[in-house]
């Protein structure tokens, strides 16, 4: 999604600075007057004496009610999608598909797996060794070299060294082999289940 997103995004901004620009051009070389074409009525930029905004331009609006209101309200529109585009391209993107390839020295068959799937198996994987309440995968990364983020809610009498080694062991490694990636890097953050409160009599 965010992918085509920058791409419209760069194709629109193409389009704008490509009509600036030839409009440019046309005035700067006299172009209408050269070639004998008319220019809209509304046009003002026409030869090369001319600029982009009038005086009567830039002030024809300014004294109507509606006319800071709109700036602003488009302004602070323009500057919420610019961050989110921002927050956007900063955010580590969701592996959607992983490279699995069957056979020995690349020569097997490739086919892709979807990211989502491999997600749901390491985190049920995860969840059923002793310790572990909680387990939450997300896949980052190249199709070809996928990363592991994985987020585990420990009980609270699991020791954590020994459920982070039984996953790498197990979990992230079944994972690893049976998709016939040479590694499969993995971050694992723990979070700790709180006991209940108990009412003593």
């Amino acid at each position: 999604m965010l992918r085509i997103v920058n791409r419209v995004l760069l194709g629109l901004t193409g389009l704008v600075l490509l009509g600036f620009g030839l409009a440019a051009l046309m005035a700067a070389l006299d172009l209408p007057g050269r070639l004998g074409f008319g220019l809209p009525s509304g046009w003002s930029w026409r030869d090369p004496h001319d600029v982009v905004l009038t005086d009567a331009d830039r002030l024809r609006w300014r004294d109507e009610g509606w006319w800071w209101p709109t700036v602003i309200g488009a302004a602070a529109v323009l500057v919420l999608l610019l961050l989110w585009w921002l927050l956007a391209q900063l955010r580590r993107p969701r592996l959607d598909e992983v490279v699995v390839e069957s056979g020995e020295g690349g020569d097997g068959v490739a086919a892709l797996l979807h990211g989502r799937a491999l997600e749901d198996v390491v985190a049920a994987e995860a969840e059923s060794l002793p310790g572990i309440d909680r387990a939450r995968v997300t896949l980052t990364g190249r199709r070809t070299q996928p990363r592991a983020r994985i987020g585990l809610l420990l009980a609270p009498q699991a020791e954590p060294a020994e459920a982070v080694r039984r996953l790498r062991e197990e979990a992230v490694e079944h994972a690893r082999r049976s998709t016939g990636l040479e590694a499969l890097p993995a971050e694992v953050r723990l979070r700790s289940a709180h006991h209940a409160a108990e009412r003593v009599s």
